[in-house]
């Protein structure tokens, strides 16, 4: 059975019914930039709703030490994901400085790369200590929340590390992925009313076309 990961929430009442729906991760954004961000107040009130056995993931692009180790220190969450331009050495540093466990964000151009290129990609992050991969759509000017797909093709049947899918996945299209190599799914603006405001009944529909 396939993870699900709801990422960028909110809101409370969205945090509570994405358990409802029976999300298997919460995906919150400390990146500024990003209209589904939130800062660490809104954060901590955030995951005072998430119950024991739901992961709490701390999305972060290119994020100096010094907010990282805040963010550690007021937020209760469980992985980080790196998002941005990060190097393997760059996600193990960081990660060993708030001692949590780490997946790393692949933005997958398939002008540049192949199957191949993509696991040499996962072989650098998985002897670096990566628990998963999450292979996500490029965009010149966006680090994810594309809603967008790359060529799926190009996922690698054999890979060292577990790997997220993530990009332009809905309700509507995440059926098809249950035959790719992949261990979960990551969604976005495919359960949303509008950025960083979550449908309910968009979760549950995805959570039951998944499973």
């Amino acid at each position: 059975m396939k993870q699900v990961k709801f990422c960028g929430l909110t809101r409370p009442q969205d945090v509570s019914a994405a358990v409802c729906a029976g999300a298997d991760a919460i995906g919150l954004v400390f990146y500024p930039p990003s209209p589904r961000a939130v800062d660490v107040l809104q954060a901590k009130q955030l995951v005072a709703n998430i119950p024991a056995f739901v992961s709490v993931v701390a999305l972060v692009v290119n994020i100096d030490d010094d907010m990282l180790i805040k963010i550690a220190q007021a937020v209760s969450f469980d992985i980080i994901q790196f998002h941005g331009d990060e190097t393997a050495d760059e996600c193990q540093r960081q990660a060993a400085l708030v001692n949590k466990r780490w997946i790393k964000a692949v933005r997958v151009d398939a002008l540049r790369y192949d199957t191949k290129g993509i696991q040499k990609i996962i072989d650098d992050y998985h002897a670096k200590g990566a628990a998963s991969i999450l292979l996500d759509a490029y965009h010149a000017d966006k680090f994810g929340g594309t809603g967008e797909r790359f060529d799926w093709s190009i996922i690698p049947k054999q890979s060292s590390l577990p790997i997220i899918l993530a990009g332009g996945l809905t309700p509507n299209n995440v059926a098809l992925t249950r035959q790719l190599p992949i261990y979960a799914v990551d969604v976005s603006g495919g359960i949303e009313l509008a950025k960083g405001i979550k449908d309910f009944d968009k979760m549950k529909a995805f959570i039951e076309a998944v499973r």
